[in-house]
């Protein structure tokens, strides 16, 4: 067994887990089936009983835990134990799970059998209802055994994730779960259709070299709109400050058409931030998993655009050609602009590095309103401009970074603030159609600006005009932190697109600051 790396199947499961019949396997078999299924109708996967799986609530669900004993990959296998999830209310669809035995020609996969027995559950869990052979929901790999990581609890700590539909999310060099990554995005907040959510349907372990910090993994996406198939390569670098990079491959295979293809898609949450705050909205100055969108366009632009909690679903498209990248990230790190014991600070950004030429479309930012914590409500995806229509396909490579900054971050100064206040002049009454803005940036251009160098302001809108415009070092004595402040009036309700950034004697000092008004919102009390 598994003579590719001389490991036996003993050292790999314990010899406890449960396998079925051994059947071949290979990432162009995979590929192939999807593109088989796809071109077959959608048949939807049988569930265990619903009335069941709904009595397995958060309370319940949480209750029940794998058993160390069952890990594969941690008696002598690899150094990152897997362990798995069990089905409940909020993840139903089962996953068939598959050790891949051998390499080549000659790769057999073999799937794990479910048995409650690989689970501690309490003695009246509903869980125990389920008929035999339910299914697993989803996959963890834990901390490693060896090297700076054995200093963790690797029976508690896990440093990635599979659970529900195509989801996933890993943790990034601070040590925490934030944001999460899909498979695939059909259909999002698109106006007279339903969300589609495929779900991973089957996922293949292979067995890592003793001591490497990478592993390999397939799976099989299905659902009424796509099948595909994904290959990743997940590496979690020595260290426990070093975050996971992701290298991922996929063929993807369309059913039917889709209005909003949304491919390496990231999902994420934002209430509020220092930008606005109604009065009394939550008790802590900022909640979010990420405050920002960043992109680093074809043309080798820099852009951030801070997130918005909107009055009503938006969605905003950034044409592009061959991006170089994209993603959410958190850039404010500071612990007291949460004071939460959730360490908002510490969630990862996560990047999207496009491996080979994606071609035109658009890196597409869909906002959703919220006002709790709980849900997510931010999508940022990347969406081809050729239409997605029934007999399409797609192979694509990218890789994903999950740690707290951009890995390409631009040498020019970054956005670090964006504050919104009542117009006009103190002391006057306050027009109701002007709004303040003082946008923040940092960086080494700015610490090179002589004493009475002035950088300027350079400023657009889609409508309305400005006043009161000027930059000025912000008085904290940091080098290199300066902010813009201009005064917006509009009118209507119609969102605004503005574009800011700093230059000097026509040279760029920042990077492009883009962000979306919403005058639907001016009569709530901003706070900065």
């Amino acid at each position: 067994m598994f003579a590719a790396l001389g490991i036996p199947l003993e050292a790999i499961a314990a010899n406890r887990v449960k396998f079925g019949v051994a059947s071949a396997f290979s990432f162009e078999t995979l590929i192939e089936q999807a593109r088989t299924q796809a071109a077959a109708p959608y048949k939807a996967q049988q569930t265990a009983p619903r009335e069941i799986l709904e009595k397995i609530d958060y309370e319940a669900h949480g209750k029940i835990k794998f058993k160390n004993d069952y890990a594969l990959f941690a008696d002598g296998a690899g150094q990152f134990p897997l362990t798995f999830f069990h089905l409940g209310r909020y993840f139903q669809a089962p996953v068939h799970m598959l050790l891949v035995d051998g390499s080549g020609a000659d790769a057999k996969a073999r799937e794990i059998v479910y048995d409650e027995s690989y689970f501690d559950m309490p003695a009246d869990s509903p869980a125990r209802q389920l008929p035999r052979g339910s299914g697993f929901a989803g996959f963890r790999f834990q901390e490693s055994r060896k090297g700076d990581q054995a200093k963790l609890d690797w029976h508690k700590n896990d440093w990635v994730a599979f659970l529900g539909a195509s989801y996933f999310r890993a943790i990034g060099d601070l040590y925490q779960y934030g944001l999460s990554a899909r498979g695939i995005a059909i259909d999002v907040a698109q106006a007279g259709k339903s969300e589609e959510f495929p779900n991973f349907t089957h996922f293949y372990f292979t067995a890592p070299e003793d001591g490497s910090d990478t592993v390999v993994i397939y799976a099989l996406l299905d659902g009424p709109s796509i099948c595909g198939a994904y290959k990743f390569v997940m590496q979690r670098r020595a260290g426990v400050t070093s975050g996971v990079t992701m290298e991922v491959e996929t063929a993807l295979f369309l059913r039917r058409d889709v209005e909003r293809l949304g491919i390496a898609p990231a999902t994420s949450m934002f209430w509020f931030s220092e930008t606005v705050k109604g009065t009394g909205a939550d008790w802590r100055p900022e909640v979010h998993d990420s405050d920002g969108l960043a992109i680093w366009n074809g043309s080798g632009e820099h852009i951030w655009r801070p997130l918005n909690n909107p009055a009503k679903t938006t969605a905003s498209a950034f044409g592009d050609n061959n991006p170089r990248g994209f993603g959410l990230l958190q850039r404010d790190r500071v612990f007291d602009h949460y004071q939460d014991g959730v360490h908002y600070e510490r969630r990862p950004s996560l990047w999207v590095e496009p491996l080979g030429g994606w071609g035109e479309g658009a890196v597409q930012l869909v906002e959703i309103p919220t006002d709790d914590e709980i849900h997510d409500n931010v999508v940022a995806m990347w969406v081809p401009r050729a239409k997605a229509v029934a007999g399409s396909s797609y192979r694509l490579r990218y890789r994903l970074y999950w740690q707290q900054d951009e890995p390409f971050p631009t040498t020019l100064a970054r956005c670090v603030a964006t504050r919104l206040g009542n117009g006009g002049v103190p002391g006057q009454p306050r027009p109701q159609n002007v709004r303040k803005f003082m946008v923040e940036f940092k960086g080494a251009p700015l610490e090179k600006l002589a004493f009475g160098e002035l950088p300027e302001a350079v400023l657009t809108t889609s409508r309305g005009k400005f006043s009161y415009v000027f930059t000025e070092a912000v008085p904290n004595g940091v080098p290199g932190h300066w902010r813009a402040q201009f005064d917006l009036t509009v009118d209507g309700a119609e969102p605004v697109d503005l574009r800011l950034f700093l230059r000097y004697k026509n040279k760029p000092l920042s990077e492009t600051w883009l962000f979306q008004y919403l005058p639907f919102k001016t009569r709530t009390v901003y706070e900065g």
